[in-house]
């Protein structure tokens, strides 16, 4: 008698049905999300309700830089006040780095940096503070609208989820993240 390998066809849709969730959760876990922009705080390089692909794979391998732009889990200091939304904000200062916010303009290790992509400039002052090791000092780039380091502290190694790696709608912005070059001023 002849064997009859067909599967009933209902146990190979749930089984595919099964596949596909795991390597969905799989990829959102350990390999990329969409997330959106919520608010104003990363103007003028990030609007409202922009999409974004947040790439989680590179920091597995590398840390992050300046300029990065990070999506991170809320802060101790932040869960504290009832915040429990993921965060978006531009790595600026790096571990063992002195950081100052003065006159407008943000000093790495007492030397300026370039700043191109900012709205305003910040009309605060903060530091002289040291970012602790693992830790980063993240800002906003509309920087007087941003509710970010200079307010809550600084940002563990461990709550970066990911760096935002594309846009991807809406469709007339569609482009990379591109990190800036992060020359200091003479």
């Amino acid at each position: 008698m002849p064997e009859n390998n067909t599967e009933n066809p209902w146990v190979e849709g749930v089984k595919t049905l099964a596949l596909s969730a795991v390597l969905a959760f799989g990829v959102r876990t350990f390999v990329a999300e969409a997330r959106y922009i919520p608010s104003e705080s990363m103007l003028p390089t990030l609007k409202i309700n922009d999409r974004l692909l947040i790439e989680k794979i590179g920091y597995r391998f590398t840390t992050p830089e300046r300029g990065d732009i990070v999506v991170f889990s809320p802060t101790p200091a932040l869960e504290s006040q009832g915040y429990s939304d993921a965060f978006i904000k531009r790595v600026i200062g790096l571990p063992g780095e002195t950081i100052e916010v003065r006159g407008g303009v943000v000093f790495v290790d007492g030397e300026a940096l370039s700043e191109k992509y900012i709205a305003d400039e910040a009309d605060y002052d903060f530091g002289p503070a040291t970012v602790p090791e693992n830790q980063y000092l993240v800002l906003g780039d509309n920087r007087n609208n941003s509710y970010d380091s200079h307010y809550w502290g600084f940002l563990p190694r461990e709550n970066i989820i990911g760096r935002a790696a594309v846009r991807f709608w809406p469709l007339d912005r569609v482009s990379l993240i591109d990190d800036p070059s992060y020359p200091t001023n003479p």
